[in-house]
């Protein structure tokens, strides 16, 4: 079932400009396409395929498409998407819907959805992440699949009509010093960062094996800035009372704080940790792809 919903500006008296959504994609990305017109249509899937088909909203407005291939070599597809996810939430989106492919519907969610067409987008109806997302008056949907070795983006951004979008979306290229500006930059320019792939059992405080590329990053950050003091806050979904949540979550954020300075020997001082349970959401606590965005552990910059 489509539903209709115009992303109009003409009730405003001056339209409000777009707000920017800085989306940085992993090194070894490459832009494929960019496709943009002032006023189109584009159906938003909303929910999974079922027996009535592909549940949408329709929605009218400026629709920008980009497609990139990334080289991963052995990364799933679950490592490619799940940084980008961070980010969409991080720029206060809210998620209408997040699944892997045998959640989607598989093929035919695959097929009653736009796709921008290969060679530009390829999409492995067995192995694609998908989500959609609305931050207030704007909508964007997120597909990522992998054809060994390599990944496919697709990135779909609806605006109110007549907004001025500049820019929505920037692929960094990597720092010189070879620093990944996928977390660096993040952190320099939003002042914190979701350190993305932790492994943690459900309501255990202990710290999978690893290794984890976004620990290493950080470690190599902090390596090469000395002077460089980050907060490591631990967060949680609302299952339990609130001070088990922000107990679990400070040590969480501990058992992390201690897999950096034991395994890279990175100075205590530099790094120092806490939890606020679950007080500071970035999705809702009212479904499971929600509860899981919101178990994490983000690194917060003190000083430069």
């Amino acid at each position: 079932m489509i539903v209709r919903l115009a992303l109009c500006a003409a009730l405003a008296a001056t339209p409000a400009l777009a707000q920017e959504l800085s989306l940085t994609l992993p090194q070894g990305s490459r832009q494929l396409t960019e496709r943009i017109r002032a006023l189109d249509s584009y159906a938003l899937p909303t929910g999974v395929h079922g027996a009535e088909g592909l549940p949408s909203v329709l929605l009218e407005g400026r629709i920008e498409k980009r497609t990139w291939r990334i080289s991963i070599g052995s990364k799933t597809t679950l490592q490619v998407f799940a940084p980008l996810r961070d980010q969409i939430l991080e720029a206060g989106y809210e998620i209408l819907l997040d699944c892997p492919a045998e959640n989607c519907g598989g093929f035919d969610f695959r097929f009653a959805t736009e796709v921008v067409p290969s060679p530009d987008m390829y999409v492995a109806v067995r192995d694609y992440r998908f989500l959609s997302a609305m931050r207030g008056d704007e909508a964007l949907s997120l597909l990522v699949s992998r054809n060994p070795p390599d990944a496919y983006v697709q990135l779909i951004q609806v605006f109110p009509a007549g907004s001025v979008a500049t820019d929505p979306v920037t692929v960094e290229k990597p720092a010189a010093a070879t620093v990944p500006l996928d977390l660096a930059g993040r952190l320099q320019t939003r002042g914190r960062v979701i350190l993305s792939g932790l492994d943690f059992a459900t309501g255990s405080d202990a710290l999978g094996a690893g290794p984890f590329d976004t620990l290493a990053e950080l470690a190599q950050l902090l390596l090469r800035n000395g002077d460089l003091r980050l907060v490591l806050v631990g967060h949680t979904d609302t299952v339990g009372g609130l001070d088990a949540n922000i107990d679990l979550s400070r040590k969480r954020a501990e058992a992390v704080r201690a897999r950096l300075i034991e395994e890279y020997d990175l100075p205590a001082e530099q790094i120092a940790a806490d939890g606020v349970g679950y007080l500071a959401p970035i999705a809702s606590n009212l479904t499971p792809e929600g509860r899981e965005a919101n178990r994490r552990v983000e690194a917060v910059l003190l000083t430069q």
